[in-house]
């Protein structure tokens, strides 16, 4: 191994799965969706927080929108 490397000579490329990357954020959700998808995770086997993920992508995917009525 090299004790310096010329970064100029290095041949970067460009990460293919960039794309495909998650971000982290916050978000505050109500207790009872939580301990829905908790109790999903236990039936399942798929860690909680990647099937709240699953089933978001899925919304986007079939472009669900929410119910929303004001009264």
């Amino acid at each position: 191994m090299l004790e310096e490397y010329n970064i100029d000579q290095l041949n970067p490329r460009a990460n293919p799965y960039a794309k495909e990357l998650k971000q982290q954020i916050t978000i505050k959700l109500a207790p009872t969706v939580i301990d829905y998808f908790k109790n999903l995770s236990t039936e399942t086997g798929i860690p909680y927080q990647t099937l709240i993920n699953m089933y978001l992508v899925d919304c986007v995917k079939n472009k669900r929108t929410p119910n929303i009525s004001w009264t």
